[in-house]
This record gives C-alpha cells, structure tokens and sequence, in this order.
C-alpha cells in the first residue's frame, strides 16, 4: 500500500482556496480606546474654557495652564474697571466679604483675578491687594495663551 497525500497535513484533507483559520470575531479595541482618550483630553481642556462667563479680553503670555481639580474663585474686571465676583457684579469694598462667604477652604482658597487688557493696572493690583492683604495665599492672574 502506498502513504496517502495528505499524510503530511495535521488536519487532513483540506480544500484548495479556504483559509487555514477561521475568520477572527473579535473586535480590537485599540484604536477605540485611542480615540475615547483623545476625545477625553480634548474635553478636559475645554471644560474650563467655557466655566468663564463674563468677556474680558485678557492678556496674552507664554506661561502653561494651570492643572485644577475644582472650580476656584474667579474675580473679573472689565473694560470699564467694573468687578464682578462669580459673574455677579460687586463692588470693591464688599469683595472680602463675599469671599468669605464663598471660601470653603478658608484662606487656603485657590483665586483667580482676571483683568481685561483694557483696564488700569493700578485697578487689578488694588483689587489683588485687597484680597492679598485679607490673608488669602492662594491669589493668581489670569492670562491667555499667547496666539489666541
């Protein structure tokens, strides 16, 4: 007797044309994963972009956004040299006291002064002296990235 043809083979006969393995039912998740982690730092920047609510048109710097973990205490001043506290206009005698108010962390409170680039320097640095000098250590100014 003579060896068969397909005595070599593992699986026997087989037919000319099919694959070897059957076809692959799974999905890859890489490139979904990708694009979900992309897609989640593009709304990471964003989100406090749009946490702003009154137009000022800052100034413009070379200094790299802060990383924040909760929305801080933000102080506006216009154009006009009005200042608002959380949006809401205030005048400058009752800053101290409406930050007290609103400091849930006392005076380790994280605050942000924004001043338009229209408006007097001296206006932002005596609106940043008055909360400084109430005791709150953790006072910044806001700036935007330059090429906006």
């Amino acid at each position: 007797m003579g060896m068969s043809a397909s005595a070599g083979r593992k699986g026997g006969r087989r037919r000319r044309g099919t694959p070897r393995y059957g076809a692959m039912a799974e999905i890859n998740m890489t490139p979904f994963i990708d694009v979900m982690l992309v897609l989640l730092i593009i709304f990471m920047v964003a989100a406090p972009l749009l946490a702003t609510g009154v137009p000022i048109d800052l100034p413009q710097t070379k200094a790299a956004p802060l990383n924040i973990e909760q929305k801080p205490i933000a102080i506006a001043i216009d154009e006009r040299g009005q200042i608002f506290l959380m949006d809401q206009p205030v005048r400058a005698e009752e800053i101290v006291g409406r930050l007290q108010s609103l400091a849930r962390n006392g005076y380790e409170e994280r605050i942000y002064i924004r001043g338009a680039r229209a408006v007097n320097y001296g206006r932002v640095a005596e609106i940043m002296s008055l909360v400084t000098g109430a005791g709150y250590k953790k006072v910044a100014l806001v700036t935007e990235p330059e090429g906006k």
